[in-house]
């Protein structure tokens, strides 16, 4: 009974194996299996194309990406070149173009003064000194003496700078007009009035006028102008100082205590012209 019961079950599977293998060849020849193999070979094939192109357009993308972005990189360098040569040939041109309207300023104004002038330039400052100094690039060989009064334009506006003090071979020191030991002869433009003009002793000071009398408080007034009053050799006359920017008195003082803006801007100075009033002026023009 029992070599029977084996025998039995061995039957019914190669029977439900039988089964099996005919449906499947059933399914295959009809094109109606469940499972269509030839689609899902399709489909996966086909994937994996898809997966290998996007790979390589990504990786060939990535490449002309950097490569457009080192080209790029490179002709941003090269107009960064050319903008910061344009704008310093710009800058060039601008400063040429200041440094020729301020030479024509001195230009005319040096001919309508009918004594010899010298143009000169600025080339150093020295505030640690005797004198809060200031050099010029011309000396005794240009014809510059010690004494000689030193006058600057500035916007249109002439004004005095100070006076020569020391003089070498081809540079020369001035005392400028701010400095403590500078004192000037000067004229009130409008009351006519004398006083003395001194300095502070920094170039962004105020000036001080002394010796004017209280008495005529009443004619004077903020922004009258201060000029030279022409009675020293050193300084030819009705040349601009400063303006009044205050006008006080003190009980005990017989005089009143004026400050003056000067006309010349110091910190923006750069040159001047240096008067040698013991020569005319040859190329002098009368207004």
């Amino acid at each position: 009974m029992k070599k029977n019961s084996i025998h039995f079950r061995f039957s019914e599977f190669i029977l439900a194996l039988f089964l099996i293998i005919s449906g499947v060849m059933l399914g295959f020849s009809s094109g109606k299996f469940v499972v269509n193999f030839n689609s899902v070979g399709f489909t996966v094939f086909s994937s994996m194309q898809k997966g290998v192109s996007y790979v390589a357009d990504f990786f060939t993308g990535t490449v002309t990406a950097v490569k457009e972005m080192a080209e790029l990189k490179k002709e941003y360098e090269i107009l960064s070149k050319k903008l910061a040569d344009y704008e310093y040939l710009e800058r060039s041109v601008s400063e040429i173009k200041k440094e020729n309207e301020r030479l024509k300023e001195l230009l005319d104004y040096s001919q309508s003064i009918q004594y010899k002038s010298i143009s000169a330039q600025i080339i150093g400052r020295d505030p640690d000194g005797l004198y809060s100094g200031i050099t010029l690039n011309k000396g005794a060989k240009h014809g510059i003496k010690k004494g000689m009064s030193v006058i600057a334009i500035q916007k249109g506006n002439s004004g005095i700078v100070g006076k020569v003090v020391t003089v070498g071979a081809f540079t020369s020191l001035i005392m400028p007009v701010y400095d403590t030991h500078c004192y000037i002869s000067a004229r009130i433009q409008n009351s006519r009035d004398i006083g003395i003009i001194s300095g502070q002793g920094a170039k962004s000071s105020k000036l001080d006028l002394s010796y004017i009398r209280k008495s005529i408080e009443s004619e004077i007034q903020t922004g009258d102008i201060i000029v030279t009053s022409g009675e020293s050799d050193n300084y030819l006359k009705d040349i601009p100082i400063g303006r009044i920017s205050k006008v006080s008195k003190i009980d005990y003082e017989s005089s009143l205590l004026i400050e003056v803006d000067p006309i010349i801007d110091f910190a923006r100075l750069e040159n001047v012209i240096v008067i040698d009033n013991t020569q005319i002026n040859k190329d002098y023009v009368a207004e």
